[in-house]
């Protein structure tokens, strides 16, 4: 059977009811975040001073942008459920059934929305979200949570191939690294070893200013020893890597978080996998439109003597199940017991498997 695929005003209608009641389920549920934020946090803005004009344009206009994101897929469940199960107690499903448009023909809208919101959901994850996400961890840092330490310590990091460094801690107070030592190896051989008691960044020159060094070079059955107080030595890590955290992946763009990847496995970084998760998470949760939606429609194209407000009700559950289960699967990655690809993917395929067999018995 051939479906014609254009545009029609019953299809204009599904997606502009569709689109608009997206949004305004975002407009509402956001609200009411932002509410019970400020009431949380309120103490901390007038106890550290915080500025209205830092509060509402660095914070809230950032905190916007990454919680109607991560509600996405909340927000196209209700939407779905809302206006499908008032087409369906108004009986206008019935009519356009009726009409000789098949459920199958019907759910083409529906996906064309659901496309346009992955979209725009991929798009703020990869480029808008990060640059946000930059202003809103900076106020946080600011006013509302304590200063970043890096408490890592006895750090190992191979900074280019052959290349490894090692530290015994790091100081953000004062930029200082303890128990510095860079070790040079060709194939199985050391070809040079420097260390030093400390290595301080210096922020004017790029560069890091070791204190008490030792170098050794090994040249071919020799050895050459030197020492001395005060060397300045250019390193591929810079002050940033020290300072980077769990969070920094938040503030990356597509092509940065890239970079960052693979700096990170070249340097045998653990902290790689929450890089790793950040990246397959941004593309699995715009997928979920696609499969929130089948679900959505499926489950409210038949009128129910409970009415719309069951629907909405089995629409929140299922769609804080599916955020829950993303959010529970970071810790298969932290554990070991799966790779991030897999890991942040097996939500969706779960649910596309619940997906399909609820289309399969959805009333046609």
């Amino acid at each position: 059977m051939k479906y014609n695929f254009n545009i029609t005003t019953i299809d204009k209608y599904i997606i502009r009811k569709f689109i608009g009641t997206y949004f305004f389920a975002i407009i509402l549920i956001i609200g009411i975040v932002i509410i019970f934020d400020i009431s949380e946090k309120i103490d901390d803005f007038v106890d550290k001073s915080a500025p209205l004009k830092e509060i509402v344009f660095n914070y809230y206009a950032n905190f916007v942008p990454y919680y109607m994101n991560m509600f996405s897929p909340m927000f196209v469940f209700i939407a779905v459920i809302f206006f499908t199960s008032k087409l369906a107690a108004n009986s206008e499903i019935i009519a356009i059934l009726a009409g000789g448009i098949s459920f199958k023909r019907m759910m083409y809208p529906y996906m064309l929305s659901a496309f346009a919101i992955a979209l725009f959901s991929l798009l703020l994850n990869l480029f808008v979200i990060p640059s946000a996400n930059k202003g809103r961890i900076d106020f946080e840092q600011s006013y509302i949570k304590k200063k970043y330490e890096n408490t890592g310590r006895n750090m190992h990091y191979q900074i280019s191939p052959g290349t490894f460094m090692y530290v015994e801690s790091f100081s953000t107070w004062n930029n200082t690294a303890y128990k510095f030592t860079l070790e040079s190896v060709e194939g199985h051989r050391i070809k040079s070893k420097l260390s030093a008691e400390t290595a301080r960044w210096d922020s004017t020159a790029g560069s890091w200013k070791l204190r008490n060094y030792h170098l050794r070079e090994y040249i071919g059955n020799s050895e050459v020893i030197k020492s001395g107080t005060n060397l300045d030595t250019t390193l591929v890590i810079t002050i940033d890597d020290f300072y980077r955290r769990k969070k920094t992946v938040e503030t990356l763009n597509y092509y940065q978080l890239n970079e960052l990847i693979d700096t990170q496995e070249m340097r045998g970084d653990q902290m790689v996998k929450y890089a790793l998760i950040e990246k397959h998470t941004r593309f699995a949760l715009p997928f979920s439109a696609f499969i929130l939606t089948v679900i959505g429609v499926s489950l409210s194209s038949q009128k129910r003597r409970g009415g719309i407000g069951l629907n909405i009700g089995i629409g929140i559950a299922l769609s804080f199940s599916y955020i829950l289960f993303l959010r529970f699967s970071q810790m298969f990655v932290h554990t070991g017991a799966l790779p991030p690809a897999i890991a942040l993917w097996l939500p969706n395929a779960i649910y596309a498997v619940v997906a399909v067999f609820l289309y399969r018995i959805a009333p046609k």
